[in-house]
């Protein structure tokens, strides 16, 4: 989004520099109201400490990114450890479940050295494997609730004694460890990208002089991008840790597959310990303005007869509309201005659960591909890592070199199954064959490297989207909605398990892919607008009523 408003209001700039302009908020017809009672609201001044651009220099200067502080570095360091350990154990899910204990293993769940057996425990088949993975993923990312961490117990399923007692005694503890790393993740994963970005010191626009002499903008938008950029860059280098899981599981056994991510997360408690007195904390707002939020929303729903499409659909909820009717509320224009950012914010978030169907297959689905084909020694489930690997090769790529320069001025996976049915010796029922289809796993690169690199756009850009269209007091909140979508996705996954099976697996991977295209096309034309509006929706809402109420100009 670009953070240059074609509207923008007057400014006088006397023997000081004057304060930048106030820019417009587009927020569509219908958003006018109550200023005089929208003016009361508190308004979130520049920082003192920084010099804020005029009109001229906010049109001429280039604009850079602040440095992220070191305790932002070591909170990425913190998200690394926990991803490491989440990754880790989650891609061991699918073998663990759906394969049988390998004959002529080794008892841990490894299949014998120099052969094109996989990997397995329990023995479960493929939709049900499929199942409990989009079940840890929906809990992981639904759970609402706070509590610790448990992120060790689900190795006590893997040991080598229990594996060998049968699924009756194996099945209990790894399902118990699966909710207990889900829970983990639904509470940490809301909270950490928020303070990341609440390390730097401005979320306004404020001049720079660099060593070089040249006088810039430190602009919030562009640090956010590339903080976020590094921040997913460290998720990832995280993920990167199911390499080492996934040789394991194919050479040691589940046992050292799982305690690997555990040795991981035990860095967790001493990272947060080094950090936590230097970290910037943004104090708890309470329920207030939160459920001040959903009054609104309801207001404006009910008094708009539930119509949410009109274009005056806010305008129901505001203080001046419902006094006209005798109602009278405690919020004001304000109030209601940042509940709209934040509704149009989400709305954004609704495209993602079709783009996740998307992101790496359903399920199980690509583990199970790459077990119907050649290995030749690589675990079937190792592709899963070039996702990780593409995208901690692309994100430096895109943030010092691509980004800087633009300032200056996957069908693929049903093509793979339809070649595995072609070759496998037993045509479309590859899946529970015990020969292999001759083409090599290696095939699977392009689709889990295109995977990867949407992800530095759609994700990344969500992420920073939650935390710049939210206010300050909600944006926990529109990060959690965020990340419900991929619950919401493991939901229509879970619908579509009774078809995940053989021969119909070209389908589950080229139906969404469609779906896809289609809805990438409605977005663009649905969202397009928000390239030319502000990028902070909290910091603009108060001055905008301000100038519109006091002065078009302003001197210092």
């Amino acid at each position: 989004m670009s953070n240059t408003d074609p509207v923008i209001t007057d400014t006088s700039v006397g023997a000081a520099r004057g304060v930048s302009e106030v820019k417009s908020l587009h927020l569509g017809e219908g958003l006018g109201g109550d200023v005089s009672q929208a003016s009361q609201a508190s308004q979130e001044p520049y920082d003192d400490e920084f010099t804020a651009p005029t009109k001229e220099e906010d049109q001429t200067l280039r604009k850079v990114a602040a440095n992220l502080p070191l305790v932002g570095f070591a909170l990425c360091l913190v998200e690394f450890a926990e991803r490491a350990s989440y990754y880790g154990a989650q891609t061991l899910f699918s073998n663990f479940v759906q394969f049988p204990l390998p004959e002529g293993g080794n008892g841990a769940g490894a299949p014998p050295r120099g052969t094109q057996k996989t990997a397995g425990a329990l023995g479960w088949g493929l939709q049900a494997s499929t199942g409990l993975v989009l079940l840890f993923k929906f809990l992981a990312y639904i759970v609402p609730i706070f509590g610790g961490y448990w992120a060790d117990t689900h190795i006590v399923g893997a040991i080598p004694s229990v594996l060998q007692k049968g699924k009756a005694n194996a099945a209990p503890p790894f399902v118990i460890g699966l909710l207990l790393l889900a829970v983990g993740a639904g509470i940490f994963k809301p909270n950490i990208s928020p303070t990341v970005l609440d390390q730097h010191k401005s979320q306004t626009p404020y001049v720079k002089k660099l060593k070089s002499g040249e006088t810039v903008i430190v602009d919030p938008e562009t640090t956010n991008t590339r903080t976020m950029l590094l921040f997913y860059m460290f998720v990832n280098i995280g993920a990167f840790f199911m390499l080492a899981t996934t040789y394991a599981e194919k050479y040691v056994g589940f046992w050292l597959a799982y305690l690997l991510p555990g040795i991981i997360y035990f860095l967790l408690p001493l990272l947060l310990l080094g950090v936590y007195r230097r970290t910037k904390k943004q104090p708890p707002s309470g329920n207030r303005e939160l459920a001040e939020a959903f009054k609104i929303g309801w207001t404006a729903l009910v008094q708009s007869k539930f119509q949410f499409w009109r274009k005056d659909f806010w305008d129901s909820a505001k203080p001046a509309s419902l006094r006209r009717k005798g109602i009278e509320v405690s919020w004001t224009d304000i109030s209601v201005l940042k509940v709209a950012k934040t509704v149009e914010a989400c709305d954004i978030f609704w495209f993602f659960p079709i783009y996740n169907l998307n992101d790496g297959g359903i399920g199980s689905v690509s583990t199970n591909q790459g077990a119907s084909m050649v290995t030749n020694g690589a675990p079937n489930d190792v592709l899963n890592n070039f996702n990780p690997l593409t995208l901690i090769v692309a994100i430096p790529i895109l943030t010092f070199v691509i980004y800087p320069f633009l300032e200056r001025r996957d069908i693929a996976g049903a093509l793979v199954q339809w070649k595995v049915y072609q070759l496998s010796p037993c045509g479309s029922h590859a899946s529970t064959c015990d020969e292999v289809a001759n083409i090599s796993i290696w095939w699977q690169i392009p689709n889990t490297s295109l995977s990867a690199i949407s992800e530095c756009f759609a994700n990344v850009t969500a992420y920073e989207v939650a935390y710049a269209r939210a206010p300050r007091s909600m944006k926990g909140s529109v990060v959690a909605i965020f990340l419900f979508m991929t619950a919401l996705s493991s939901a229509l996954g879970e619908i579509l398990i009774p078809a995940i099976t053989d021969p119909w697996l070209i389908y589950i991977w080229g139906g969404p892919a469609v779906a896809l295209a289609i809805q990438t096309v409605i977005f663009w034309f649905r969202f397009k607008h928000m390239n030319s509006e502000n990028y902070f929706a909290d910091t603009v809402d108060s001055s905008l009523i301000e100038e519109e109420q006091v002065s078009p100009k302003r001197e210092v």
